[in-house]
């Protein structure tokens, strides 16, 4: 074979193996990897990517198993939808069998295009299923059992010490609450997100999230913490409107553990969780927050600290009929503002410019 021969023979090669299609940026429901999906037939999507123009898919196969073994090897699908001829590649609905409650679920996705290639199997995607039936929900609605101090609407703080024996797999909350909330598992923070679960019409639909806290929860004795705030629950809103929706935030917090031997446990708010006020003695949306650093419960959010003085939870009565999974952006924090100057002033206060 002489030397031009071989060079185009190696130039087809190349212009082959670039031909191929593959797919990336898998999402359910248009997000990446969700928790928390209640949707019964949620929707996939993906994107195509070649090194060629005038690529385009011309069919696609999804597959669904319970975990990545299944998916790949053992083959044990709860959906292959088969090769379907067709070149959409967005929000194509589930159609397997029935998806359950706090399920974790694995999909993979293959395409074929154009120019005759069939891409390889997609990376494994994953979503996980929300709590799908009101009867899910275990936790009781809890309020402060202290009675609140007449001149202010200080945060109530919420606490629980909860003991594991056993070697844990698995660890996912579901939370909401009327107010704000932010949650605490042994002083490190639940999520990533700020002013949670956001503003809603309150009267006709409260969302709630879910957070894989595995790694916050180890052996032996955890605690729990969550500080509400009013929020636009009960907040100043359109200028001087109070307890627009009610009048006392509350907290509902279920904790759902899945142990290596396969029992399963639940840390649920119910009267057995102690309630005080913290440090904010303040806080509404628009007028900011007011600290009182001398109020702080120092070592609260551990499992050591002593809260004998605590009030005990009351229990409250709501209805979980408007309770849906949220599926909004969350708000995260950005940027820290780092100050230009710090003034003591004649009388020894401290002044933060």
């Amino acid at each position: 074979m002489n030397k031009l021969l071989l060079t185009g023979f190696v130039l087809l090669i190349i212009s082959f193996v670039q031909a191929k299609v593959h797919v990336g940026e898998l999402t359910l429901e248009q997000l990446s990897n969700p928790l928390g999906v209640d949707k019964n037939q949620p929707l996939f999507s993906w994107k195509l990517f070649s090194d060629n123009r005038n690529v385009l898919q011309t069919a696609y196969e999804i597959k669904v198993a319970l975990n990545e073994t299944d998916l790949i090897n053992k083959e044990k699908f709860l959906w292959k939808s088969g090769k379907v001829s067709s070149a959409q590649s967005i929000k194509i609905p589930y159609a397997g069998l029935a998806l359950k409650s706090s399920q974790r679920y694995f999909w993979q996705v293959r395409v074929w295009d154009n120019k005759n290639n069939v891409s390889e199997w997609s990376s494994v995607a994953f979503w996980q299923m929300s709590l799908l039936n009101i009867s899910d929900w275990k936790a009781q609605w809890i309020e402060p059992g202290y009675e609140e101090p007449l001149s202010n609407r200080p945060s109530p703080i919420f606490r629980k010490v909860f003991n594991l024996k056993k070697d844990l797999q698995s660890a996912i909350v579901y939370i909401t609450a009327h107010g704000l909330y932010e949650a605490m598992i042994n002083e490190n923070r639940v999520g990533n997100d700020y002013l949670a679960p956001g503003w809603s019409s309150y009267t006709k639909h409260l969302y709630y999230r879910m957070y894989d806290v595995t790694d916050l929860i180890k052996k032996g004795d955890n605690a729990i913490g969550v500080t509400l705030g009013s929020g636009w629950y009960r907040g100043i809103i359109g200028g001087t409107e109070n307890n627009r929706y009610g009048k006392n935030v509350s907290l509902l917090f279920q904790l759902e553990l899945t142990f290596k031997d396969g029992t399963k446990q639940s840390i649920l708010s119910d009267d057995t969780w102690k309630t005080s006020i913290g440090s904010i003695i303040d806080a509404e949306i628009y007028h900011g927050e007011t600290i009182d650093a001398n109020k702080e419960k120092i070592g609260w959010l551990t499992s050591e600290f002593n809260d004998k003085n605590w009030a005990y939870a009351k229990v409250a009565s709501y209805d979980n009929n408007i309770l849906k999974a949220a599926y909004n952006e969350p708000i995260r924090k950005h940027e820290i503002f780092k100050p230009v100057k710090v003034m003591i002033t004649p009388k020894g206060e401290k002044v933060i410019d």
